[in-house]
């Protein structure tokens, strides 16, 4: 597993880890949301998104600043949005380190990057939702309470949304195939050892539990057959 061999990396380089990373994200994404809302002539956003023809004429900055572009407009949605994500990156620094995060995120946002100059252009959607389910992964029965009201475990979020990004890999263009897949690499970098050994784990008992039933089900048969 990834997560295990960037043990010794952070020996080496743990003093280049972005300590309290969340904090910057969060802070940035509400101060573009309130900008952008006090001086909409700005048009904000569209200057820092990640449109690689515009980096590549030198405006490079686009590489980082769209991680800072709220998701919404709502400002009841943005707040909540950003007080969730604040909370999952803590726990996730909190659980692996300042390091790790840094590492997990960074990757997060190669793989946009990457998959920004395939599509023509790309957000942090789907980097914010590696960070979910990686937190959904290491904390299944969190509860949250949906319309602050009813609780549920993240566990069945987490499923909802891996059943969304499959469904954009099976159904979605090309463009949406490969924004999908590679903005989700990081997860399958840190546990994807993980869910391979659960996978063989799961078949295994599988197998187990038909063996046990077919030698009862032979013993059953034996016996009528001695009894006869």
């Amino acid at each position: 597993m990834l997560i295990k061999s960037l043990d010794r990396l952070e020996r080496k380089f743990g003093k280049f880890a972005i300590r309290g990373l969340m904090i910057y994200i969060t802070t940035g994404n509400l101060a573009v949301f309130l900008l952008d809302y006090l001086m909409p002539s700005l048009n904000l956003p569209l200057k820092l998104m990640l449109i690689p023809s515009l980096v590549l004429k030198g405006e490079v900055w686009r590489l980082i600043t769209y991680i800072f572009i709220p998701p919404n407009t709502n400002i009841i949605f943005i707040l909540f949005v950003i007080y969730f994500y604040y909370m999952i990156g803590s726990t996730l620094e909190h659980e692996w380190g300042s390091f790790k995060l840094t590492v997990y995120y960074l990757l997060g946002m190669i793989g946009t990057t990457i998959a920004a100059f395939f599509t023509g252009g790309s957000s942090s959607t789907y980097l914010n939702l590696s960070l979910f389910l990686a937190f959904a992964y290491l904390f299944p029965d969190f509860e949250i309470l949906i319309f602050f009201i009813l609780p549920v475990k993240i566990k069945y979020l987490a499923w909802l949304n891996w059943a969304f990004i499959v469904f954009t890999i099976v159904f979605g263009d090309i463009r949406l195939k490969i924004a999908a897949i590679v903005q989700v690499a990081n997860f399958f970098l840190f546990f994807g050892s993980d869910l391979l050994k659960w996978i063989k784990s799961r078949r295994n008992v599988y197998y187990n539990r038909k063996n046990f039933f077919r030698q009862i089900e032979e013993g059953r048969k034996a016996n009528k057959q001695n009894r006869r």
